[in-house]
C-alpha cells in the first residue's frame, strides 16, 4: 500500500518530535516514522546510570517544558518516557516499529519504502540525529579476538563486563565518565584520550549551562568554512550530570587510579599503540576552557551580575605524564576495549545524491541541496546547541516555516 504525504519525518527521538509539533502547528501535514519504540535509543543505546549533561530546566521542546529545576539530571529512561507523554500530549502523528528501508527521488517527491508499504512525501526531513552507527576505527579489527570489544551504546553496566580491566578509548563526555564509573568498581583502567574540553559543573555559583546558556554561548552560530564531519566531530564538554558538582577530567580520573594514555592509533594482537601528541591536545583544551570562562567572566561583568570570582577555575588541574609507545594489553591485566569513540551517520538507505565524500548530508543549516529535502538534530548544524534537546526545538522552530514556504512554493500543499 502506497500512502502521500506532504512531509515525511525519519526518526522519533527528540529532533522528530521537535518537528513534527512545529509542522503541526503550522497546519502542515506531517507523519513520523520510528524504527523502534519512540525514543527507543536513550533506552536502548545507553548505559543505565547515564544522566543528561544539562539540567533539568534545559529540557524543553515546543511547547511544552519537559522537566524542571527540581528534576536534576533527568536519566536516560525518565526522558524516554517524557519524549513519549509529549508525542501524547501534543497528539503527534507517529508511528512506531516501521523501518525506512529505502528513500527514493521520484521526480520532485520522495519515495520511501519501508518495513510496512511505501509513502510518497513532497518534503522529507531526516532526524535520525547523530548518534548512529558505533565510529570503531578499522585497526580495531587487528585487536586479537581474546580481547573483548564492545561501544558505550552496547555499555550496560560493569556488571556485564567480562572479568579484568577495560581500556576506555576516547575522552569526551562518555568517555570519561565510563572509565570513572569502571574504576570505581575497583577493576583496573585505562583510558585513552584523544580531542576533548575540560569544563567545570560549576562555576561562580551556578551551574556552567546557566552561564552558557545565559551569555549566548549555546547560540553561537555555526562556523563557516567547515565540512559537517569537521563539525560532528568537535568534542564534547567533559561533564557528568551530577548535582553534588562533582567534576571529571583527566586530572580527576588520574587522581581516581585510571591510567591515562595518549590517542590509541594501533593494534596489533593484543598489543596497542599510543600516540605521543596527549600533552598538545591537553594544551588545547586548556586553551578551550580558558576561552569558555573568559567569555562567561565578560558577560558577568557586562551584565553587572554579582558572582563571587573563581580564580582556582583558571589554573590547570594538575600534573598527568600519559603512557604513549606501545603496550599489551593481556601484560596489564586488560581485557575488554569499550570504543567511546563517537558515532557515524549511516545514510546507505537514501538512495540519491544526497551525502558528500565523507558520508555526511550535504546541508546547511538543516537544509539539504537537494530540494524538499531537510536534516534536524545534528552537532553545530545551526548553532552550538543543535543536538542538544533544548537547541533542537529551537533548529525545528527555525526550519518549520523554511519548509512550509517550500511546499506553499510547489503547488498542492494540504492542510491537517
Amino acid at each position: 500500500m502506497t500512502q502521500f504525504i506532504d512531509c515525511l519525518i525519519i526518526g522519533g527521538g527528540q529532533a522528530g518530535l521537535a518537528m513534527s509539533r512545529c509542522l503541526v502547528e503550522a497546519g502542515i501535514e506531517n507523519v513520523v516514522l520510528e524504527r523502534g519504540s519512540l525514543a527507543n535509543r536513550w533506552t536502548e543505546a545507553r548505559w543505565p546510570s547515564l544522566r543528561l549533561l544539562t539540567p533539568g530546566w534545559m529540557t524543553r521542546l515546543p511547547g511544552q517544558q519537559l522537566a524542571g529545576e527540581a528534576d536534576g539530571f533527568l536519566g536516560a529512561a525518565d526522558l524516554a518516557e517524557r519524549l513519549q507523554g509529549y508525542a501524547r500530549t501534543q497528539g503527534l502523528p507517529v508511528i512506531e516499529n516501521i523501518d525506512v528501508l529505502a528513500l527514493e527521488k521520484l521526480g520532485d517527491r520522495f519515495r520511501a519504502v519501508t518495513s510496512h508499504g511505501s509513502w510518497i512525501a513532497r518534503s522529507v526531513v531526516v532526524a535520525t540525529g547523530a548518534c548512529d552507527r558505533p565510529r570503531i576505527p578499522g585497526w580495531g579489527r587487528k585487536l586479537s579476538a581474546a580481547i573483548q570489544q564492545i561501544s558505550s551504546s552496547q555499555y550496560r553496566g560493569v556488571d556485564h563486563l567480562p572479568e579484568g580491566g577495560v581500556l576506555v578509548v576516547g575522552a569526551s563526555a562518555t568517555g570519561v565518565q565510563l572509565a570513572g564509573e569502571i574504576a570505581a568498581s575497583g577493576r583496573q583502567t585505562m583510558l585513552a584520550a584523544g580531542s576533548h574540553v575540560r569544563s567545570p559543573r560549576r562555576y561562580r555559583g551556578r551551574d556552567l549551562f546557566e552561564w552558557l546558556d545565559a551569555s549566548g554561548f549555546l547560540a553561537d552560530r555555526t562556523p563557516g568554512g567547515r565540512s559537517p564531519a569537521q563539525l560532528i566531530a568537535q568534542p564534547s564538554l567533559q561533564l557528568i550530570g551530577s548535582g553534588d558538582a562533582r567534576e571529571v577530567d583527566l586530572f580527576s580520573l588520574a587522581r581516581s587510579g585510571v591510567i591515562v594514555a595518549g590517542r590509541a592509533v594501533s593494534a596489533a594482537g593484543s598489543v596497542i599503540g599510543f600516540a605521543d601528541d596527549l600533552p598538545e591536545g591537553m594544551a588545547r583544551a586548556e586553551q578551550r576552557r580558558q576561552r569558555m570562562l573568559s567569555g562567561i567572566d565578560s558577560f558577568i561583568e557586562s551584565a553587572g551580575i554579582d558572582a563571587p570570582e573563581e580564580p582556582q577555575a583558571h589554573k590547570l588541574g594538575g600534573l598527568l605524564i600519559p603512557m604513549a609507545g606501545a603496550i599489551d594489553l593481556r601484560e596489564h591485566g586488560i581485557s575488554t576495549v569499550l570504543w567511546a569513540t563517537g558515532y557515524r551517520r549511516d545514510y546507505s538507505w537514501i538512495h540519491f545524491d544526497a551525502c558528500d565524500a565523507q558520508g555526511e548530508l550535504r546541508q546547511h543549516g538543516g537544509l539539504c541541496d537537494v530540494p524538499g529535502l531537510f536534516a534536524l538534530g545534528l552537532p553545530f548544524m545551526r548553532h552550538r546547541a543543535s543536538s542538544f534537546i533544548d537547541g533542537v526545538g529551537r533548529d525545528a522552530e527555525a526550519i518549520a516555516p523554511i519548509i512550509a514556504n517550500y511546499l506553499h512554493a510547489h503547488e498542492g500543499l494540504r492542510v491537517a
